[in-house]
């Protein structure tokens, strides 16, 4: 499968992508975390208002694989969750970017945005590690 990594998002080390131009930001796991992972069969979230910290574990996604933390790539309130994920994980396989967000978040320190990487630098970052 060709990855693809929209070059409107930026992207955390751990794997996790925000789109930081939605209103409000999105928050996901990237195509190449998703395709690490390999069938997913259930997703854990945060419930809306709950605070996160940039870097910390915000909830789990399972695979037929394992069992996988998620961080947050910036820190931020929880404005909703994407129920669609959670109740279909397989939408995380056909649209990571799409239909498979996970969080709707405000941020809290936009000024984190800037050490994520862009879309050319996690695409270099992640080809280098799937070698």
């Amino acid at each position: 499968m060709a990855l693809s990594f929209p070059a409107d998002l930026r992207y955390a080390d751990s794997h996790e992508y925000v789109a930081p131009n939605a209103a409000p930001m999105r928050v996901g796991i990237s195509a190449f975390a998703v395709q690490q992972l390999g069938d997913i069969v259930f997703v854990e979230l945060p419930s809306p208002g709950t605070a996160l910290e940039q870097g910390k574990s915000f909830g789990t996604v399972e695979s037929v694989k394992a069992v996988e933390e998620m961080y947050a790539p910036i820190a931020g309130r929880v404005l909703a969750c994407n129920q669609a994920v959670i109740d279909q994980p397989e939408l995380l396989q056909s649209d990571p970017y799409g239909a498979g967000w996970l969080l709707e978040l405000e941020a809290t320190d936009a000024a984190q945005l800037a050490a994520l990487m862009d879309a050319d630098a996690y695409g270099a970052k992640v080809e280098g590690s799937s070698k």
